[in-house]
């Protein structure tokens, strides 16, 4: 049954008044209609559970409904006609209530909606220095497999079908097959989409979305260096950074060798986690009289601070010469300072976004990229090669879990085969 509040009523000057005076004050309604603050109309249908009301300055009427867990939503019904509108009111509460009983989301957003609203919070993440190094990876496998797939449909509708002929079109797309820990990255990357869609209401919680396989063939680990190559290598560095026949080419040499070094002398993740220290993270440290380099990094696992060997200090000093802003200032009063400067930036301040393609040229010119395997080393050898040789000297794993930020569980998995050689004196 429809019920219609009570209407505005208009005030009229007081019958105290003399007649003749109220003859001359009484105007048409229409004249003083303006003067009158108008309300808007209320029509309550369905027991009281949706309510249509028109606002004074809009022809359109407006809707509000509740469900069953006493939640109200608010919409146009976009209808100027009252009979047009009680229909569509009625229409969407009735798909609301089924929405809700089939446990989906009041707002529908398409894939492609889902996928660039993740884009930009990747991406916001990164240029606020808070995202991952692994974020770049996500953001490859949404633009570059996910949305020319899935584009226009709709993640609650999809079924497993639909996600094992994806990754049959994927691994086509790959001309291979998927090693697990890239498979790894494109359940993370498909995680990130489901917790934008549920944080933006687009997604209910209560839907179960197929997962994509994670089973690939295990990964091999990757290249370090050995320590005669490390020792070819960081000669090889000397010249090889003074070269370059651009000014541009001769800072990233420049840049990259102080970079190469400061993950060979710290085990630091390259990266975010590298390329987002500032000059007031590095700070002196003194233990029992003896002065350390204390870097904190901020990356994959968390914030943590971490002991530099005392070589670091040579590096921080060639950085420290070249770059304008920080270079008259004593070393000391460098490091006691908080400057927001990155520590890895050409010497105008510019961090360039990547040291990648960089390094392998070094690799190549140095003869250093392929190991005896054939495998290619790239900069995140330097961090395995930092924890190899840190286990072959015998550093307490528990302590170099710490220093690395990752867990000992994680060590005595990819570095297994170092157990018997670090206990050998009391094996044989």
């Amino acid at each position: 049954m429809m019920r219609i509040a009570k209407q505005t009523q208009v005030s009229y000057p007081s019958p105290s008044h003399p007649p003749a005076t109220l003859a001359k004050q009484a105007k048409p309604a229409s004249a003083i209609a303006h003067l009158v603050p108008a309300q808007p109309m209320l029509l309550h249908l369905r027991d009281g559970e949706v309510v249509l009301y028109r606002r004074a300055a809009s022809p359109v009427w407006q809707c509000r409904y509740r469900l069953q867990d006493d939640s109200w939503y608010r919409t146009s019904t976009r209808k100027a006609s009252i009979e047009h509108a009680v229909k569509a009111a009625c229409t969407m509460y009735d798909e609301a209530r089924f929405r809700q009983s089939l446990g989906l989301a009041q707002t529908a957003q398409t894939f492609a909606g889902i996928a660039h609203e993740t884009l930009r919070d990747l991406r916001s993440e990164i240029d606020a220095g808070r995202g991952k190094s692994v974020y770049q990876s996500y953001i490859t496998c949404i633009e570059k497999y996910f949305l020319p797939y899935f584009a226009e449909k709709r993640m609650e509708e999809l079924q497993h079908t639909d996600i094992v002929a994806f990754e049959i079109w994927r691994n086509r797309q790959m001309t291979k097959q998927p090693k697990a820990s890239t498979l790894q990255n494109f359940a993370s990357a498909w995680s990130k989409l489901l917790q934008t869609a549920v944080a933006r209401g687009w997604l209910s919680e209560k839907v179960a979305v197929p997962k994509l396989s994670t089973r690939g063939d295990k990964s091999i680990a990757r290249p370090a260096f050995s320590t005669d190559e490390v020792a070819t290598l960081l000669q090889y560095m000397v010249q090889w950074s003074t070269q370059g026949s651009k000014a541009v080419e001769k800072e990233m040499r420049l840049l990259l060798r102080d970079y190469v070094e400061m993950l060979l002398l710290t085990g630091m993740r390259h990266g975010t986690e590298a390329m987002g220290i500032c000059w007031k993270h590095v700070e002196w440290h003194t233990d029992k009289g003896v002065r350390y380099i204390r870097i904190w990094v901020d990356g994959k696992t968390g914030g943590r601070w971490l002991i530099a060997k005392h070589r670091a200090v040579q590096v921080l000093q060639r950085l420290q010469v070249r770059q304008d802003a920080v270079a008259k200032l004593q070393f000391d009063d460098l490091l006691a300072a908080p400057v927001q400067q990155k520590l890895f930036v050409f010497s105008t301040g510019y961090q360039p976004p990547s040291l990648n393609g960089t390094f392998k040229r070094l690799m190549r010119d140095s003869r250093l990229l392929k190991n005896t395997n054939g495998q290619n080393r790239t900069l995140y050898s330097l961090r395995h090669t930092y924890a190899t040789l840190e286990l072959l000297a015998g550093t307490d794993i528990h302590t170099l879990a710490k220093q690395m930020g990752t867990s000992v569980l994680m060590l005595e998995k990819h570095y297994s085969k170092l157990t018997a050689t670090m206990a050998a004196d009391k094996l044989a």
